[in-house]
């Protein structure tokens, strides 16, 4: 039982390492926090329903529009809110994107109804027994993707040229400008990659579950908050770190204490690593 818990865990955890690393990015690039991360799972997740039931696309042409949906809703949100709000207090931007999540919510509602959307495709993943645990395909496939989406996007930021400017506008935005960094595009960057990232783990927990809904992104972009503060703020190793630790919290805490409280277990490993360390497990204290 313990192997399968873990195995559930990990699943679970991958999907919020990847909303994590969305809130890291534009975290450690702006230093502040968007707050609407959260509908942008909502966006990824209703993309690729869009693609399969309304469109009747194939299913890497859907996952592309899930992609490109949730990365373009992304970019407005730079565009509309923190581009224009980014020299005001921190709480400003944040507020603004609560008031934009609110909106994404509300739109979702009006234009696909608050009935939960399941996939017309009936997917009947093959399980392997491993005798202590099982596991199926549909498990496999969706950590085996999450784990190359992390590596790509670690590999693009030590590695990349695109990736040093982020570094760099990271560092001192200023400074980065003058050696020829456009800022501006390196922000707009960090949200569209953080956007497709969290619309990533929407198609694959709406897949999981089956079901796509309004409201999908709220309890889970929270969680994604709480793994990206509990891993180090603007850190993308903890980022992931913290994701997987979240996931496994929660599956270990419902299967051996409660499933009742499954969701108050994020918040409280979040309370307790915080009294600890309160820059999180590999964050470091920001300084302005």
């Amino acid at each position: 039982m313990l192997l399968q818990q873990i195995v559930n865990g990990l699943v679970a955890g991958s999907a919020y390492a990847l909303i994590a690393l969305g809130y890291a990015l534009i975290y450690g690039v702006l230093g502040l926090i968007n707050l609407a991360q959260g509908e942008l799972y909502m966006a990824g997740a209703f993309g690729l329903w869009m693609g399969v039931a309304w469109l009747g696309l194939p299913l890497s042409w859907s996952v592309a529009l899930g992609l490109a949906l949730a990365g373009i809703v992304g970019l407005g949100m730079e565009r509309a809110v923190f581009r224009p709000l980014r020299q005001r207090h921190p709480l400003i931007p944040m507020l603004a994107a609560i008031g934009l999540s609110i909106i994404l919510q509300s739109a979702a509602l009006l234009v696909f109804g608050p009935d939960t959307k399941p996939f017309p495709l009936t997917l009947s993943p093959t399980v392997w027994d491993f005798g202590l645990f099982r596991i199926s395909s549909l498990q496999a496939l969706l950590f085996g993707s999450a784990i190359l989406l992390m590596s790509g996007l670690i590999w693009f930021v030590k590695y990349s040229k695109m990736g040093k400017a982020l570094q760099a506008v990271a560092l001192d935005m200023e400074a980065a400008r003058i050696v020829g960094v456009r800022p501006e595009t390196i922000v707009a960057l960090a949200f569209v990659i953080g956007a497709m990232l969290s619309g990533a783990a929407g198609m694959m927990m709406a897949a999981y579950y089956n079901a796509t809904y309004p409201y999908m992104g709220v309890l889970t972009g929270l969680k994604g908050f709480c793994a990206a503060v509990l891993g180090g703020a603007g850190s993308i190793p903890g980022a992931i770190v913290g994701g997987l630790l979240l996931g496994l919290a929660e599956n270990l805490g419902a299967a051996y204490i409660s499933s009742g409280f499954k969701d108050a277990f994020a918040f409280a490993l979040l309370v307790l690593i915080l009294l600890v360390r309160p820059s999180g497990l590999l964050g470091k204290p920001r300084h302005s």
